[in-house]
């Protein structure tokens, strides 16, 4: 089978590089999406490199396109996101904000999949694999990545995708009431920070929920600051805010 998926991949990927037509590349981006989402993880792993050489590409809109191509495959097989997390933190600093956005939008989800994947290993076979772990590392270096975004000259739009990744990533970590439960629920989530308390190898539920309370400090900072905020901005912070009490 690893004939086939090669066959129908290259020339799909060769089309989003090199098309004059963005239609068209973005056409193929998107059928090379359904091709690596059907093919077992071996395969997709050979095109790999391929596929992170788009990020290159001048088109924005194709950029963008790569990050959902890079999340749906991610989500599928979270080994692959190893050799993809670097497109994403390129993409985070693109001078596009619509590309920047993807990257934190796509992040996100990848973030909550991931910590999911952990805390459901662990609780199945007793164990993490190493892949996972090293994963994880580039998961907390994102996120402060991301999170360093909110004090940066950068689009409104942009800052607000930041507030709601530190929304969320408060709601996960901070002990869960019937309230943050029905708000967890509510954005598909499954993590309880309860299911690691004990000896989970890689999550400390106390490192977390401390790191959760010191963004908590990081919203009151920016809501000090409120005068100088543009009143659409102050208004998300508040509503950032409101789970963690």
């Amino acid at each position: 089978m690893a004939g086939p998926i090669r066959e129908q991949a290259l020339p799909l990927l060769a089309s989003a590089n090199n098309h004059g037509d963005l239609a068209v590349k973005l056409s193929s981006l998107k059928q090379l999406k359904d091709v690596l989402l059907s093919a077992e993880p071996s395969q997709v792993a050979e095109l790999l490199s391929y596929l992170i050489d788009l990020q290159s590409s001048p088109e924005s809109l194709l950029r963008k396109c790569l990050i959902q191509v890079i999340e749906a495959v991610g989500m599928k097989a979270k080994e692959h996101l190893l050799a993809l997390m670097p497109v994403l933190f390129a993409c985070l600093k693109d001078m596009n904000s619509m590309v920047a956005k993807q990257s934190i939008i796509s992040g996100m989800k990848i973030f909550c999949g991931v910590l999911e994947e952990l805390s459901s290993q662990f609780h199945r076979h007793g164990i993490v694999e190493r892949w996972l772990e090293e994963l994880w590392t580039w998961m907390v270096k994102f996120k402060d990545a991301v999170f360093g975004v909110i004090f940066e000259a950068v689009p409104i739009g942009t800052k607000l995708l930041v507030l709601k990744f530190l929304e969320t990533y408060i709601l996960l970590f901070t002990s869960s009431d019937s309230e943050k439960s029905g708000a967890q629920a509510k954005h598909g989530w499954t993590f309880n920070i309860s299911w690691v308390v004990g000896h989970h190898p890689v999550l400390d539920p106390a490192s977390l929920a401390s790191d959760a309370k010191n963004n908590v400090g990081t919203l009151l900072d920016l809501l000090h600051s409120a005068s100088s905020l543009p009143g659409l901005l102050t208004i998300s912070v508040i509503n950032s805010m409101s789970p963690a009490f």
